[in-house]
């Protein structure tokens, strides 16, 4: 059994600013490399800032809750938000030529190549990324 870490998020976007000082704080406590740190931070922030601006629509009465667990193996991550949810498969390609130049749309393809796994549950309001340490 790993050691959890817990962070509630209002769902304003100045709150993602959290998430560094988060991942710093159990990224000592637990001794990740500075690659797997540096994975994780970007994952969880693109993310987290899915869940308020997309997911909750920067809605002040909801939150969204950050959970992360840790052992010898691996790192999982949950966001969770409570929004209306969305269907991944209906995200354009960032990486389609006609995307290239848009302005959005790359955070969930970065959490893909950035964490091992990412998978959606709860109609797309729960997300969960697992990194091999």
């Amino acid at each position: 059994m790993g050691r959890s870490f817990n962070l509630e998020l209002k769902s304003e976007f100045i709150e993602a600013e959290k998430i560094p000082d988060f991942v710093e704080d159990f990224s000592q406590k637990m001794n990740l490399c500075d690659d797997l740190k540096d994975r994780v931070m970007l994952a969880l922030s693109e993310a987290a800032t899915n869940a308020i601006v997309h997911g909750n629509k920067e809605d002040l009465d909801k939150d969204v809750e950050v959970k992360v667990v840790i052992d010898e193996k691996l790192v999982l991550i949950t966001v969770q938000d409570e929004g209306t949810g969305f269907n991944p498969e209906d995200t354009p390609d960032p990486i389609r030529e006609e995307n290239l130049l848009a302005t959005g749309g790359r955070g969930i393809f970065l959490m893909e190549e950035y964490a091992d796994t990412v998978t959606y549950s709860d109609e797309g309001r729960l997300v969960t990324m697992t990194f091999k340490r």
